[in-house]
């Protein structure tokens, strides 16, 4: 197991592979049992960084996790993501960072996650109706009240971080970047250089078949699978990332951590560095296994 300081400042340490609940189902019934299992184990096993946000079911994913783990472990780092409205499907949201909403969601998952302070908060979008200073003011004024620790973007290219890093102390950004498509190259590279995190969503989708059958020749080699051959190059591709794939599986959640195990040779590197020249940003990814979401 590694475990890297989240922040610059050292105040919070989290083990390097995290996990993403956005797919966990949450009605009643055996599915909400199996859900709760899972994040169960996953901590069972040593993850210390779990990501949701307000969208994934509209506040029903933060509950099921303060269901599932509370009263948290001290060591547990539960993040959640503010700045979508809505309340049906999810293609019928919009970005919403005007103050009062970005107020509201935060006070509201206090209320659900059971907190009095949301140690990591992240910016789900910018919102581009509404001033960036205005949205960063407002989580701001949180932190400064002490109900926000440390304050988070996602999706954000390099001008987008700069002007937020003028305004409050960026802790971490998720943008969607995996060993095939590394769009977000030049902001991970910025998160390197300043010591801030990077939890890249979608971390273990692939892109055409000919570059899945790279990986899955690779993963033949060291007796592993393509999602830790994948999962494995993230860890060893910057020292800033914290990858957050997501499961409802038990198996698949134990697949993902044994990952931190797997030890890719120079050799190995030099092929999957390779892909994302084969794959191209523009290759539309297709999941393998399960979707592991943002």
């Amino acid at each position: 197991m590694t475990s890297t300081a989240f922040s610059d400042d050292g105040g919070l340490r989290v083990r390097r592979l995290g996990f993403g609940a956005m797919h966990l189902p949450t009605e009643p019934g055996p599915a909400r049992e199996a859900s709760v299992a899972v994040v169960r184990r996953a901590v069972e096993l040593g993850v210390t960084l779990i990501d949701t946000a307000y969208m994934y079911g509209w506040g029903a994913n933060e509950e099921l996790l303060a269901e599932a783990l509370y009263p948290y472990p001290d060591e547990l780092l539960v993040t959640t993501k503010v700045g979508v409205a809505g309340s049906g499907a999810l293609d019928e949201a919009k970005l919403d960072g005007r103050p009062a909403v970005l107020r509201a969601q935060v006070e509201q998952a206090l209320r659900r996650l059971r907190v009095e302070r949301i140690e990591l908060l992240q910016l789900h979008r910018i919102d581009p109706l509404t001033p960036l200073a205005d949205q960063l003011g407002a989580l701001g004024e949180l932190q400064a009240e002490g109900k926000i620790g440390r304050i988070g973007l996602s999706e954000v290219d390099v001008d987008e971080l700069d002007e937020a890093r003028g305004m409050v102390d960026v802790a971490s950004v998720q943008n969607r970047y995996n060993l095939l498509d590394r769009e977000h190259e030049p902001v991970l590279a910025a998160c390197e250089a300043a010591g801030i995190a990077f939890l890249p969503w979608r971390p273990v989708a692939w892109g055409e078949s000919g570059a899945r059958a790279e990986v899955a020749a690779v993963a033949a080699e060291l007796d592993a699978t393509p999602t830790q051959v994948a999962l494995a190059w993230l860890l060893g591709h910057s020292p800033v990332i914290h990858p957050i794939p997501g499961t409802a599986r038990i198996d698949h959640l134990e697949e993902n951590l044994a990952a931190e195990g797997l030890h890719l040779t120079g050799a190995h590197r030099d092929r999957l560095d390779r892909l994302s020249e084969v794959a191209g940003s523009a290759v539309s990814p297709v999941v393998t296994g399960e979707p592991d979401g943002e």
